[in-house]
């Protein structure tokens, strides 16, 4: 199959439609407990702005929970690659405002209309390692998000008893049907106007260290077992 026959087909209406409601259903076996969301939702409805920042390994778990956001027109980064194409599709069918772009293409721009969004809207969600990692470094994106629309930082995070792990660089993490999924948010971090490389470096590494141990790390290479 050629790239652009593969690239129509997975862009396509019908088959961006049909991925969704998989999704939606696979999710719906999930027995999922959500911790810590009410402060940051509060944060919201009070004026505030959120910045929800998440691994891109474990942000599958929480596709269907995200549609209940969807009244606040939030926003999400996605890369500009045929991959990103397939997950902007799915998640502006969940209410999501997808803005294109990465570190390696129309980051600029995009970053740009991700901080006037999330100025407009108080709520978007951020992949901190982005499209291709490497896994366990926060990337800037979302601390120059942050920092410039002035939102506080609610790291999320998934886990399950039991879970697929695959030999992705991210060793991207696939709850179990009928798995005990946890979805929990971290407490706010705040993210001042930063005045220097130094101090945006220190916010970086900060909420690096805060979120690495959430972080399942597998050595194989290939689809894992957890139980």
């Amino acid at each position: 199959m050629s790239k652009n026959l593969k690239f129509a087909i997975i862009t396509s209406k019908p088959f961006l439609f049909f991925i969704y409601w998989v999704i939606r259903i696979y999710s719906a076996t999930f027995r999922l407990t959500v911790e810590n969301e009410d402060k940051w939702l509060d944060h919201i409805n009070n004026g505030g702005r959120v910045l929800l920042c998440c691994w891109h390994q474990q942000f599958f778990s929480g596709i269907r929970h995200f549609k209940k956001y969807s009244k606040y027109g939030p926003s999400l980064m996605i890369s500009r690659s045929m991959d990103g194409q397939f997950i902007a599709g799915v998640a502006s069918r969940t209410g999501w405002y997808t803005v294109r772009g990465s570190s390696s293409k129309g980051g600029r721009s995009a970053l740009s209309r991700m901080i006037l969004k999330l100025k407009q809207t108080g709520l978007a969600a951020h992949i901190v390692d982005g499209p291709t990692g490497p896994a366990g470094v926060v990337k800037p994106g979302a601390i120059r998000l942050a920092s410039v629309a002035n939102a506080g930082i609610v790291p999320f995070y998934t886990s399950a008893d039991r879970a697929w792990y695959f030999g992705s660089w991210d060793r991207f993490m696939l709850p179990k049907p009928f798995a005990r999924v946890t979805l929990r948010f971290g407490d706010m971090i705040s993210c001042p106007i930063l005045e220097t490389e130094e101090d945006f470096e220190h916010q970086r590494i900060s909420l690096e260290k805060v979120m690495l141990p959430s972080l399942h790390l597998k050595t194989s290479i290939h689809l894992s077992n957890t139980g």
